[in-house]
């Protein structure tokens, strides 16, 4: 009975520590951009041992939030799309982030719970995180690819692919009016690659973010699929 109470207060004080320092990590990317060399080296470690990291997950969404908050408000409905898909996983994480390390126990567990369709679960949260980084991978790609393309072009072309398939009117609706306030492209090309660069010429940081997006964000839409949740529309 000790033993059992020894390990309980263990595993309690593991928890509180986690929190701990993900809170102060956290706390520190707050005023500037999430640091993408940690996000990266998560995603490789993590993936290597079969797993979608929780945390890695949302610093990533943390990091297209940013860039997208940069833009300015001709992004608001996916901008706020995002942060309250963040929020919702983030507070499920935060309540046990060593039970809720990756992406499919968390999924699980509302699986079986018959919770994972309801429109607050962290699945759902997962989902919608999941079609805005398709979108996100596939506006920088489109960056990168047509030097000559306009931004309107670019997001339009983007949007088509990846989110609007899931979208019902009401949400078309709304990014059809973003679409006609989107910024110049250049404004799209300094965020992402830095003031003065070249379009063609992203950091190394961000490219290979997106080379491990593409397989990571396949991996998801597997277990979104095997858990019947990927077919699921907005309104």
């Amino acid at each position: 009975m000790k033993e059992l109470q020894v390990k309980k207060k263990r595993k309690s004080e593991d928890k509180e520590e986690e929190v701990l320092r993900l809170k102060r990590r956290w706390r520190e990317e707050e005023e500037g951009v999430p640091d993408v060399t940690f996000i990266i080296e998560q995603l490789s470690l993590k993936r290597s041992e079969g797993k979608i990291p929780t945390a890695a997950f949302l610093r990533v969404s943390s990091l297209l939030l940013h860039v997208i908050d940069q833009i300015g408000p001709t992004m608001v409905v996916l901008r706020e799309d995002i942060r309250r898909n963040i929020q919702r996983l983030e507070s499920s994480y935060m309540a046990d982030p060593l039970a809720n390390s990756c992406l499919a126990e968390i999924i699980k567990k509302e699986v079986d719970a018959g919770a994972a369709r309801a429109g607050e679960s962290s699945s759902r949260a997962v989902l919608w995180l999941t079609r805005s980084m398709d979108f996100s991978v596939a506006l920088v790609e489109g960056l990168e690819g047509d030097p000559e393309a306009s931004l309107e072009r670019l997001v339009e072309e983007a949007y088509e692919t990846t989110l609007k398939p899931w979208h019902g009117w009401i949400s078309t609706a709304a990014y059809k009016v973003a679409l006609k306030l989107v910024p110049h492209r250049r404004k799209l090309v300094e965020l992402v690659v830095g003031e003065g660069e070249d379009s063609d010429s992203l950091k190394g940081g961000i490219r290979t973010l997106v080379s491990l997006l593409r397989p990571l964000l396949s991996e998801i839409h597997v277990l979104l699929g095997e858990s019947r949740l990927d077919r699921l529309k907005s309104a």
